[in-house]
């Protein structure tokens, strides 16, 4: 975000490309549906859920995305072809009640589930896909700045510029730290 925000200010006419900042930003960490997860993710996630109770293709769908806060919604479009791969592994076993196909797992996929490290798989912040927290943080920042650039003072403002840049900073210390 170097020079994201004008040395002079907030004032008058820069009103209009610090509004248009906040949105770019804001537009950067939309909720996006079928976002995708790292590769494995999807089949352990799957067989994770299938460990605790039967499901049908769609109760797994809603499952994930109940259970990462709403970051990972994978498509039918990715959820049924796993489970098909998953039934020619012989992990999963599928068996038709009320029009609908239930998949629940079989010996080979416990023991397989039982090998799988799942602890960290619905935490978003863990596996990439959500980081709900950082957003949210970032948004608050930015509406913060823009209330400052709005009704502040020219100093308030120059105040505030200086914030930014050294909140900037210290986050690129943080990535930069092993």
């Amino acid at each position: 975000m170097r020079d994201s925000f004008p040395a002079s200010g907030f004032i008058g006419n820069n009103l209009d490309g610090m509004w248009q900042a906040v949105e770019d930003f804001r537009s950067r960490f939309e909720k996006r549906t079928g976002t995708r997860a790292g590769r494995g993710e999807l089949r352990t996630a799957i067989l994770a859920l299938l460990a605790e109770r039967p499901m049908h293709g769609y109760q797994i769908i809603r499952e994930i995305e109940e259970r990462s806060n709403g970051s990972w919604k994978p498509s039918a479009g990715s959820v049924y072809p796993t489970l098909q791969l998953l039934a020619d592994e012989g992990f999963v076993a599928a068996e038709e009640s009320n029009g609908r196909k239930i998949y629940s797992l079989t010996e080979a996929g416990q023991e397989d589930v039982a090998g799988a490290e799942t602890s960290t798989l619905w935490n978003s912040s863990d596996t990439g896909r959500g980081f709900s927290a950082l957003p949210k943080a970032g948004i608050e920042l930015a509406q913060a700045a823009a209330q400052v650039g709005r009704s502040g003072t020219p100093k308030q403002v120059q105040d505030a510029v200086a914030v930014l840049e050294e909140a900037r900073r210290r986050i690129y210390t943080i990535l930069a730290q092993d």
